[in-house]
């Protein structure tokens, strides 16, 4: 067996991305995220690039679209954790690249979201990959952190002016905290002003509604897709 052969078997045989042409380049970068490989996904989207596509063709077409194979197979439980993680993690690496141009052409985001974890919770792993999905979803996201109290929640709206309000928690015993929340945003006249999503392990959907959320996602694909739902019906609406 030739050593050629050896390393298409073992699956080692590197693909010379720049070979490839733009469609299949593309659906490559599918499989690059899929398999969480940002060494790939950098090199890719700078080829792409380089050969005349924008900013924002990049963004859509080669990682957005790719991270929603990835969302579709993680809400089926086909891929778990770890590997969202590592697919994320790659698309960062793109977005490395993309965010300073994407800024410079004044593309619009589909949205912002202010996410955090409540007060009296230091739990991240769920919120960090929700942020993830949401960025790989095309939102722009701001991760105000853990143990969020109502003022940094209410500085970050203040500051950001998002369209959606993400709050996750792992603990029972911080989950009434999002109540307090809500609830402060109500007594402000500001409830309205924007989309609460809600999750976290002990959460469930009559949770949600119990509280005044608009929405629990009991996942990060959920939550993608979630969000972008409400955003494009409450423009629809406006």
């Amino acid at each position: 067996m030739s050593d050629a052969e050896s390393n298409e078997i073992d699956g080692e045989e590197e693909i010379d991305l720049k070979a490839l042409n733009d469609e299949d380049l593309a659906a490559q970068m599918h499989d690059d995220l899929y398999d969480g490989l940002a060494d790939e996904i950098a090199e890719g989207t700078q080829i792409l690039l380089d050969r005349g596509w924008g900013a924002e063709k990049v963004l859509n077409d080669a990682l957005v679209e790719g991270m929603r194979i990835v969302g579709i197979d993680f809400r089926d439980g086909i891929l778990f954790v770890p590997e969202v993680l590592l697919s994320a993690n790659a698309m960062k690496a793109g977005m490395e690249l993309l965010r300073p141009l994407l800024a410079e052409t004044g593309v619009e985001p589909i949205g912002k979201v202010v996410i955090g974890t409540v007060k009296g919770d230091i739990h991240d792993i769920g919120k960090n990959l929700v942020a993830m999905m949401l960025e790989g979803a095309g939102f722009e996201v701001v991760d105000i952190g853990i143990n969020s109290d109502v003022d940094s929640f209410l500085e970050a709206i203040a500051q950001h002016k998002p369209d959606i309000l993400g709050m996750s928690a792992l603990l029972t015993t911080t989950m009434p905290y999002m109540k307090v929340v809500i609830d402060t945003l109500s007594e402000k006249g500001m409830r309205d002003d924007f989309i609460i999503l809600v999750g976290g392990a002990p959460l469930n959907e009559e949770f949600g509604e119990a509280i005044g959320a608009d929405a629990y996602c009991r996942d990060a694909a959920v939550a993608a897709e979630t969000a972008s739902h409400l955003v494009s019906a409450r423009r629809a609406a406006a």
